[in-house]
């Protein structure tokens, strides 16, 4: 079974953007990012911490309706 690792800010922006993420762009206090009509705030960090990852990849598959598995996250 595969565990999720910690991501960098780059690296996380890089994979949504291959889920086709327009972005990112400034925002009042952080950065964003836009799939259709849906906006996804990219915290300022520069590493995301593993329950930092798993919240906002919720937040991602509820915005492009599927869940996303830690073996296709690592693949993207």
């Amino acid at each position: 079974m595969s565990k999720w690792a910690p991501c960098k800010r780059r690296d996380f922006i890089r994979k949504l953007r291959k889920l086709d993420f327009e972005g990112p762009y400034s925002g009042t206090r952080h950065q964003f990012m836009i799939w259709g009509q849906h906006r996804l705030a990219i915290p300022s960090n520069a590493e995301y911490s593993v329950p930092q990852l798993k919240m906002m990849l919720l937040e991602v598959a509820g915005i492009i309706g599927r869940e996303i598995p830690p073996a296709e996250w690592r693949e993207l």
